[in-house]
């Protein structure tokens, strides 16, 4: 076996159905007794429930997470946490009410319980996001890392099945590009093969049966370990393009995220043979591009950019921002092939 190293993240998971009854204890865990509840706005029932449940220990209630984490609704949270006296976050929700309590808590070391509903693995991560003019930027540090994870399966159940699949397969994304991360090592490569083939049985089973709770535990649980995963160890060339897309385009994170991976695999097939048998196994398919694209399409997720709202004419503006600063990649990252796949991806074509 090559020399490795391996970095385990400090975080504290609560698994189970009916676990957010334990969110009391976890806060007299960590000292706290003045807790900031965030959601989205679509969210604000579920966040007001939460903050009723707490009584006395629920500092406030802020509602306006959006995708990409805009700086100016980052700079309101930090405002409105140091006039409630907030002495910790909970973040309710998926990706965007995370990487807000993230931004919150990357200037005020606040921290983060995550109770997410979603599949997207980012409560796993010390990794934020911060978009400003039309540019997200990217960036680590274990302040933003949440101290505590509570996955419970019954908090999944309110997300409609078309949504829980391309959340189900953005953390699948994490999972795929660990296996052939510059700095991929064995047991992170056990975690995203095992994530994405927990992933790969349990979102079919919610597609067809949305109140299949193993499912939607089997869900929580591959989102789990492909966000630690993404925590764990570099990135390549399928998450740069998608923090290109989603910050300045705006598009839908998740769904930009199910569009792009196919083609990503596919540009990336031939330079990293052993990471693609281990997706294509896990997801009992015969190729890993293939497989991923097909269990999209076959469910109903989108599979083309321009059915989200990018259009002809910001390929190139995509395709130039791309080829700045880019992420390491086991394929060279060179124009005309990048084009291709951004072409591919543009339509909605099947990966050859």
């Amino acid at each position: 076996m090559q020399p490795f190293v391996y970095n385990g993240l400090p975080s504290r998971v609560i698994f189970g159905a009916g676990s957010l009854a334990q969110l009391g204890r976890e806060i007299e865990l960590l000292g706290a007794t003045r807790a900031l509840v965030l959601s989205t706005p679509q969210q604000r029932a579920q966040a007001e429930a939460l903050a009723g449940q707490l009584g006395e220990r629920a500092a406030g209630l802020f509602a306006e997470a959006v995708m990409h984490v805009p700086v100016e609704t980052a700079r309101q949270a930090r405002v409105f946490a140091t006039e409630v006296g907030a002495d910790c976050a909970i973040a309710i929700g998926g990706g965007s009410t995370t990487g807000l309590g993230k931004a919150i808590a990357l200037e005020t070391s606040l921290p983060i319980i995550a109770i997410p509903t979603t599949y997207a693995g980012s409560e796993m991560t010390p990794i934020y996001g911060l978009t400003e003019g039309d540019v997200k930027k990217t960036g680590r540090d274990l302040r933003v890392l949440p101290r505590t994870v509570i996955y419970d399966p019954a908090l999944t159940t309110s997300l409609p099945p078309a949504l829980s699949l391309t959340s189900g397969i953005n953390a699948i994304a994490h999972a795929a590009e660990g296996l052939y991360a510059q700095d991929a090592n064995p047991i992170v490569s056990l975690m995203a093969e095992e994530g994405i083939r927990a992933l790969g049985n349990g979102l079919p089973l919610v597609m067809d049966e949305p109140g299949n709770l193993a499912a939607r535990a089997d869900c929580l649980y591959g989102a789990w370990l492909c966000g630690a995963v993404l925590g764990s160890v570099g990135m390549a060339l399928h998450h740069k393009l998608c923090h290109t897309l989603g910050g300045t385009f705006n598009l839908p994170h998740a769904e930009t995220h199910t569009i792009v991976l196919p083609h990503v695999l596919a540009y990336n097939r031939e330079a990293a043979p052993e990471a693609m048998k281990r997706i294509a196994r896990a997801l009992r398919a015969d190729d890993a591009a293939q497989g991923a694209f097909d269990l999209a399409q076959d469910y109903g997720a989108p599979t083309a950019l321009k059915d989200i709202g990018l259009t002809a004419t910001e390929l190139d503006v995509a395709l130039n921002l791309a080829l700045k600063n880019p992420y390491w990649n086991p394929r060279p990252v060179e124009p005309a092939p990048l084009r291709a796949l951004l072409e591919a991806a543009f339509e909605g074509r099947r990966p050859t």
